[in-house]
């Protein structure tokens, strides 16, 4: 959500009327296109809140193969290993056509997994996830090539190890592209394209993906010195020494947490604690703390960028704000505030039409807006 892959020329277009020599601070960095698409001509500070953008953003500008990179078929063959050695609580057939009723039976079968003791330690999303976005058998494969990631932390690689499984994940999941509910096969038609996700091989998406990279990213370190932090936006632009601020904050009421939080717990393994409603697990298994945005709470919003015009006037910085017509308060809004903070830099607003994708929360999969962009210069 809020990717801005698709308008990036609209976006370089702005950042290159304002910047200088010194870094580029990608603000909220998200998926990390922008460090993909300026990595090679610029010095880039990538930030976000949510950790697992840091390592989508390093697997662009920071991880490097060297002789010590392991190929696809190592970590997958030592996934392999470790998936022998477990001793399976569930065995489901997903190959053969498999009734409607049966069908339902196993995926209740596995998501009450949840409850239930495991006897080592890299079992996170066996427990907490399957029978939901990902069977028993991939939520398997997804702990054990984590726990293989794991071996490799402090390798140049590990982003693109990271960053694989990532995509794995993705694309064999049965939601809707984020992790905020998962489908239930409560129709015929349901069941038969979930059972489609359902037959995916994490490991056979994770090595492609992972080959891909590997022939992506360079065979010697970056000489730019980027780097990628996890702070709350005020705290990184105390810290940001000056240069440019990219900010591409949430446009609406959605928390990105609750889209995006199975990712961040495969990053950081930290078996959380769920959220509870009502005494029972909140069907999309949120964890119960997870990052609330002052740009998605409508009477914290404006003291929100007041704090980010702030932190770029503190900083001797310029700025260049992504947001739109249809934002939590108007352009017209941003730009009084900006012209109360920043009254010495000259600021104006670019637009573009585009269609936001709607990540299935309306009846519309997309919707025409008008995409902008608040220059603030000296």
């Amino acid at each position: 959500m809020g990717s801005k892959s698709k308008i990036m020329d609209f976006v370089l277009s702005g950042i290159n009327q304002v910047r200088d020599d010194r870094p580029i601070c990608d603000l909220f960095s998200g998926s990390g296109s922008l460090s993909g698409a300026i990595g090679q001509q610029a010095t880039v500070v990538s930030n976000d809140i949510q950790a697992y953008s840091g390592l989508l953003a390093d697997t662009y500008n920071r991880a490097y193969r060297d002789q010590a990179t392991p190929s696809a078929n190592h970590l997958t063959d030592a996934a392999a290993e470790i998936l022998e050695q477990r001793k399976r609580k569930i065995s489901v057939d997903y190959s053969s056509e498999m009734s409607f009723a049966a069908f339902n039976e196993y995926e209740r079968n596995q998501r009450d997994l949840l409850t239930q003791d495991f006897d080592y330690k890299w079992h996170l999303f066996a427990k907490n996830y399957s029978g939901t976005w990902w069977s028993y058998e991939q939520c398997l494969w997804i702990d054990a090539i984590r726990e293989v990631a794991e071996g490799y932390r402090f390798n140049s690689v590990y982003p693109a190890i990271m960053s694989s499984l990532m995509f794995a994940m993705a694309y064999a999941s049965q939601g809707t592209g984020h992790y905020a509910q998962y489908r239930d096969a409560k129709t015929h038609s349901a069941h038969k394209d979930i059972l489609t996700y359902r037959k995916r091989s994490i490991g056979q998406y994770f090595q492609r993906k992972y080959s891909e990279l590997l022939d992506y990213i360079p065979d010697r370190p970056f000489s730019a010195p980027h780097r990628s932090t996890t702070l709350d936006f005020k705290e990184c632009l105390s810290t940001f020494e000056g240069g440019t601020v990219y900010a591409d904050p949430p446009y609406c009421f959605v928390h990105y947490s609750r889209f995006y939080h199975a990712l961040e717990t495969l990053v950081l393994y930290d078996f959380p604690r769920l959220q509870i409603q009502r005494g029972n697990v909140v069907k999309g298994r949120y964890r119960e703390v997870r990052h609330q945005s002052p740009f998605c709470i409508r009477s914290q919003v404006r003291g929100a960028f007041e704090d980010l015009f702030e932190g770029v006037r503190a900083s001797h910085s310029s700025l260049v704000l992504s947001y739109s017509n249809t934002g939590m308060i108007s352009l017209d809004e941003l730009l009084a505030i900006g012209e109360k903070i920043l009254p010495n830099k000259k600021l104006e607003i670019l637009t573009i039409e585009h269609e936001h994708m709607t990540m299935g929360r309306k009846e519309d999969r997309q919707r025409s807006v008008k995409e902008a962009l608040l220059l603030a210069r000296a």
